[in-house]
C-alpha cells in the first residue's frame, strides 16, 4: 500500500509540473529541444511585441513566454550558453522550441548547422 502511495504522489507532482496552464507561479522552468535562428532576411522588421528585430542583438522568440522574459540557452552539444530576451513569436518549424538571433546564434555554435539541441531555462513571473 504504501508503495502505491508513494507511485500516486509521484504521478500527482509530475502532473503539476507538466500539465499546460498548471506551472507553477514562480521558480525556474526548463525545456529541451531544437533551436533554430533568423537572420537578415528578417533584420528590421517588426516583431509580435513591436519591437524592430535586430539581428545583431541578443534576442529570441517563443511561442508562449511573455515579451521580455530573459531566458539562458545552452547548446547541449558544446555546453555553450547566452541569455536572451523574448520579444517574438515562434518558431513555427515543428520540433523547435525557440528561435534565436544571428548574434545568439554565433555565440552558441550554431550557425553553420543552422539548428542545435538546447536546454532553455528561465524564472516563471508571480501571477
Amino acid at each position: 500500500m504504501l508503495r502505491h502511495s508513494r507511485h500516486a504522489a509521484a504521478l500527482l507532482i509530475a502532473a503539476r509540473l507538466t500539465s499546460p496552464g498548471k506551472a507553477l507561479a514562480e521558480g525556474p522552468s526548463c525545456e529541451q529541444g531544437l533551436a533554430s535562428y533568423y537572420g537578415a532576411d528578417l533584420d528590421s522588421r517588426s516583431t509580435a511585441s513591436g519591437e524592430t528585430f535586430d539581428m545583431h542583438g541578443m534576442t529570441a522568440a517563443h511561442r508562449t513566454l511573455p515579451f521580455g522574459t530573459k531566458v539562458k540557452v545552452t547548446n547541449v552539444a558544446n555546453g555553450r550558453s547566452v541569455t536572451v530576451t523574448v520579444n517574438d513569436r515562434g518558431p513555427f518549424a515543428a520540433g523547435r522550441i525557440i528561435d534565436v538571433s544571428k548574434k545568439a546564434a554565433n555565440k552558441l555554435g550554431m550557425v553553420n548547422a543552422g539548428v542545435a539541441n538546447v536546454k532553455i531555462s528561465y524564472k516563471r513571473k508571480k501571477k
